[in-house]
């Protein structure tokens, strides 16, 4: 064995033993609360690959859809087959559109409705507020409301929040917080959004 050859294996063997550690001090069993935040995009992408995940254990999921609810969606359109899928969608799509924050606020409290269900159900594996975080932000719902539903959820039960500016009461809630950094968007320069890529 060369001298770099038996390097590596010393590092490799370093760094096995370091995992093991950390796989058996991890024996604490429960749902998690995960954040996707930050200004890059793949947030939402990344909560449907958690759903496709879990779907594919035959664990039922519930997906609710702030901001962006009635936008394409290729992995809506793909998975929304599955019996153990259930999305609510807030009927007002993108704030910006509607520029009313009375009716916003309504559609956000009906939809809101809906998750408050899903976090209330034991059944139910993993739930996913996509774009709550601008809910928050807007005032639509208010953080004492929506930390008490997960602070009361069943404890089996995980719950991924994606959106910008995650609120502070959030990030300190949960367990695993995920910020996309954005180094460059095609959108900025010009390309216009492509289905199958970007919805």
């Amino acid at each position: 064995m060369s001298e770099r050859d038996e390097r590596h294996r010393k590092a490799m063997q370093t760094l096995k033993s370091r995992v093991d550690e950390k796989v058996a001090a991890a024996d604490e069993r429960r749902g998690q609360l995960l954040v996707f935040t930050g200004n890059g995009k793949g947030k939402t992408t990344a909560a449907w690959g958690t759903v496709t995940r879990a779907l594919g254990y035959g664990y039922r999921v519930g997906v609710v859809q702030f901001i962006k609810g009635q936008w394409e969606c290729g992995e809506r359109n793909r998975l929304e087959d599955d019996h153990h899928l259930e999305v609510a969608i807030m009927a007002t799509g993108f704030t910006w559109e509607t520029q009313n924050r009375e009716s916003d606020t309504q559609a956000c409290r009906e939809v809101w409705a809906e998750a408050t269900r899903m976090l209330a159900d034991p059944e139910v594996y993993l739930v996913v507020l996509d774009e709550i975080t601008y809910m928050l932000k807007f005032g639509y719902l208010d953080i004492a409301t929506v930390r008490q539903a997960l602070e009361n959820r069943p404890v089996e039960q995980t719950v991924i929040v994606t959106g910008r500016n995650a609120h502070r009461e959030l990030q300190a809630m949960a367990d695993t917080i995920t910020e996309m950094t954005e180094v460059r968007h095609a959108f900025n320069a010009g390309l216009e959004a492509r289905r199958g890529i970007d919805y």
